[in-house]
């Protein structure tokens, strides 16, 4: 099996990705962005449904794994609305669910009073945890039906957004 990663063949798929953007030939292009979206899609409706089957709603998932995947392993309610990509009132309504179910607790900010953080708890940790195991299943059963040249222009795609 051919490695997507090696220097020299991922420098050079990464420009024909690049050149087709830049061509009026595009399809290589959107091939491969039509390529990621669908596997993106799939992988993010696979962990929907396994996190709905364990009880929670996707966005209080996303939440949890916002927190617990953050560097301290909290975050206050506009950070968290910041990484969610949603306004600082739903972001409190969602974190106050999600205390209510003891998946979070606040904590108060010792340089201002007036803040919070959020921090996942134990429950909560082993809840996305058993989410993973379940998503962990699913997706490598999606995987193995995708062809090599699939996943490395999932790759290719997700590295072009990211501005490699």
């Amino acid at each position: 099996m051919r490695d997507p990663l090696e220097p020299r063949r991922l420098a050079a798929e990464l420009k024909v990705v690049r050149e087709a953007r830049e061509t009026a030939e595009k399809h290589p292009y959107f091939r491969g962005v039509a390529n990621a979206r669908y596997v993106l899609r799939k992988v993010f409706r696979i962990v929907e449904e396994q996190a709905r089957a364990l009880g929670l709603d996707s966005i209080d998932h996303q939440c949890l794994i916002q927190i617990y995947g953050s560097a301290d392993r909290r975050l206050r309610i506009k950070e968290l609305a910041s990484r969610m990509d949603i306004s600082q009132a739903f972001a409190s309504n969602v974190a106050r669910t999600l205390v209510e179910k003891r998946y979070i607790i606040r904590v108060p900010c010792d340089d201002d009073l007036r803040s919070h953080f959020l921090e996942i708890t134990d429950t909560g940790i082993k809840l996305l945890c058993e989410i993973d195991d379940a998503v962990r299943m699913h997706v490598d059963y999606f995987t193995k039906q995708l062809s090599s040249n699939e996943r490395e222009m999932t790759i290719y795609i997700m590295m072009f957004y990211v501005g490699l």
